[in-house]
């Protein structure tokens, strides 16, 4: 190549590569975010899923997108993360949706409500059957988006002072339950009272409640109900597969580059999959341990559950008679739960079955 012309292509590479730098830079600019969590960090899973969302997130943009994340109480209370997200105190929240169902009963749905759909249901219907379109339509009233961050799994009925045998055994019973739940509950003869997680262990202690349900084995244990409860129900009927969400505050989420934008959402689904994997890991030594040290398993009766299942359908009904938007979500969930088990009894709950059969053969 003769010199002059050397020059020119030399000159023409500069002149492209000053033209995209800045484009470069202006599509993964640097950008720190705050996150409010509704839990504090001892429980280091449903709380981690957040560090680990975070974590994703900071990796994936080589540390120009980072969030940092604060537990319950840090900033703003457990039960007010949303609306620090909403008003913009913080640009992200990782919470359950159902904690809201004073602003609507339509947030419950997008979290778990009673008889509902279990993990893998959930992020099917989330995911492949317009979940994630119907909630963030009806988030976007209240100023943001959420996305899937963590799901527990089926969740344990909780911890009571007293056997429960029968629907009679619920009367005035003082049970720590969030949200839409205590609404089932309440209609069986149960107090229901919504306290944030650090909260429980010395309401229950002091006795300013009766019972009181959290999520499994491994956190329940860490948080230490089983000293001051012995009895402990199964299963959480109000929470097969409670999808815990990372919202973001709408004009915030509107300003992200689309990159970082795909690299939110793609973090979120990750987390998704760790907490249940993780729970569905500890879960079952911290189980063992807990009866091995006194603790004394119970299920729920029939009686209960058809009861609560009685009180369910009412309470939707009710509901639905003055909130469209519920019974909007609540309908579209409810026909894909129907046809989700009639796949399930197929083939997944007849394999689940023989194998709980087989394991306790040999």
């Amino acid at each position: 190549m003769k010199r002059r012309d050397f020059l020119k292509v030399s000159a023409a590479g500069a002149a492209a590569a000053a033209v995209a730098s800045p484009a470069i830079a202006q599509s993964a600019p640097e950008i720190k975010w705050r996150m409010t969590s509704s839990f504090p960090k001892s429980l280091d899973t449903i709380y981690g899923a957040a560090e680990f969302f975070a974590k994703q997130i900071a990796e994936m943009t080589d540390n120009k997108f980072q969030i940092q994340l604060f537990a319950a109480g840090e900033i703003v209370p457990g039960l007010q993360a949303l609306d620090a997200t909403a008003n913009d105190t913080v640009e992200m929240s990782h919470t359950v949706s159902y904690y809201y169902v004073g602003k609507d009963p339509t947030f419950a749905v997008f979290a778990s409500v009673p008889f509902g759909l279990n993990a893998r249901q959930q992020n099917s219907w989330l995911y492949q059957g317009g979940g994630n379109e119907l909630a963030n339509e009806f988030f976007k009233k209240f100023g943001v988006i959420g996305f899937p961050c963590g799901n527990t799994g089926t969740q344990m009925g909780g911890w009571f002072r007293k056997e429960i045998k029968t629907v009679a055994d619920l009367s005035g019973l003082k049970m720590r339950i969030g949200g839409i739940a205590g609404q089932v509950l309440q209609k069986v003869g149960v107090v229901p009272q919504q306290l944030a997680g650090g909260d429980v262990y010395p309401s229950l202690e002091k006795g300013t409640i009766d019972a009181a349900e959290w999520v499994g084995p491994y956190d329940d244990e860490r948080l230490g109900f089983q000293k001051v409860a012995k009895y402990y129900y199964y299963p959480g009927f109000w929470e097969g597969g409670p999808t815990v969400h990372a919202f973001c505050n709408l004009e915030k989420w509107n300003t992200l580059p689309k990159a970082y934008q795909t690299i939110v959402m793609n973090a979120a689904a990750n987390a998704n999959t760790w907490m249940t994997a993780r729970y569905d890991m500890q879960n079952p030594a911290a189980l063992k341990r807990l009866v091995a040290g006194g603790t004394q398993l119970r299920p729920f009766s029939n009686e209960i559950l058809e009861a609560c299942l009685k009180a369910t359908n009412e309470l939707w009904s009710e509901i639905s008679a003055k909130n469209p938007e519920f019974k909007k979500a609540i309908d579209t969930m409810q026909a894909y739960r129907s046809d989700e088990y009639l796949w399930w009894q197929v083939a997944e709950y007849t394999y689940d079955s023989f194998m709980i059969r087989s394991r306790t053969r040999g």
